[in-house]
């Protein structure tokens, strides 16, 4: 399948897995909006790219009213919204579930699952409408095995995504909009700096880089409407998963 005049929002599109993924998507053609809290970032992430393919609008997924005015920003720039590529995340510190500020607590779940589903709802009248539609959400290993890495937060965040990944599928099959969750291990992003402890260069080098987890994404993207990847688990060679 090409991306060829598809339309596909990417959100946390500033930095790392976000980023990685417009550059593919814009290669293969098609339309990209790029959305994340920071214009700077955006604008530089955009950079280069062919101006008729990208549009930045800066938004904050935890806010619902933003969402909704960034969908209709980008369809009316577009004309439509064929894929959702759901990639803001965050973390905090500490994040234990006897430690982790009920603040940090409230974050983590508006930006990482509740603005998953503010984007959701967002772009799903017009994919009914065009009995069409991609959604992609970049859950985490996190989101499949709980463990003290992610934290309490983030991993009850992610596991939710996962599970938000399924009700699409269950319940939108007869619009044919497909979900699919991707649930990377260790990668080498920005959010790194949110761990407790510094991560060596080491450890860096072993991890994923953005554009693996890009190319998964783009793998999806790609399938023909009939084949519907539910989760998709990608992890360094060298991390364990058990």
């Amino acid at each position: 399948m090409s991306l060829k005049n598809k339309t596909a929002i990417i959100t946390g599109a500033g930095t790392g897995i976000g980023e990685a993924i417009v550059q593919l998507f814009v290669r293969e053609g098609a339309n990209v909006a790029l959305v994340g809290r920071r214009a700077e970032k955006l604008e530089a992430a955009s950079e280069g790219l062919p101006a008729e393919q990208v549009l930045c609008v800066p938004c904050d997924v935890a806010d619902r009213d933003g969402v909704n005015a960034m969908a209709a920003k980008v369809i009316e720039h577009f004309g439509k919204v064929d894929i959702l590529v759901n990639n803001a995340g965050m973390n905090t510190n500490p994040r234990s579930v006897g430690e982790v500020a009920p603040e940090d607590w409230d974050k983590t779940i508006q930006v990482n699952l509740t603005g998953v589903f503010n984007c959701v709802r967002a772009v799903l009248p017009g994919m009914r409408e065009q009995r069409d539609g991609l959604i992609i959400n970049v859950s985490s290993i996190a989101g499949v095995r709980s463990g003290k890495l992610g934290g309490a937060a983030y991993c009850a965040s992610k596991f939710g995504v996962v599970a938000l990944t399924t009700s699409i599928n269950e319940e939108e099959v007869e619009y044919r909009i497909r979900a699919t969750a991707i649930c990377p291990g260790e990668v080498e992003t920005p959010i790194l700096e949110k761990r407790p402890e510094p991560v060596s260069a080491e450890r860096r080098a072993n991890m994923l880089q953005p554009i693996d987890v890009a190319e998964a994404a783009l793998f999806v993207a790609k399938l023909p409407p009939r084949a519907c990847v539910n989760e998709l688990l990608i992890k360094p060679t060298t991390q364990h998963f058990n």
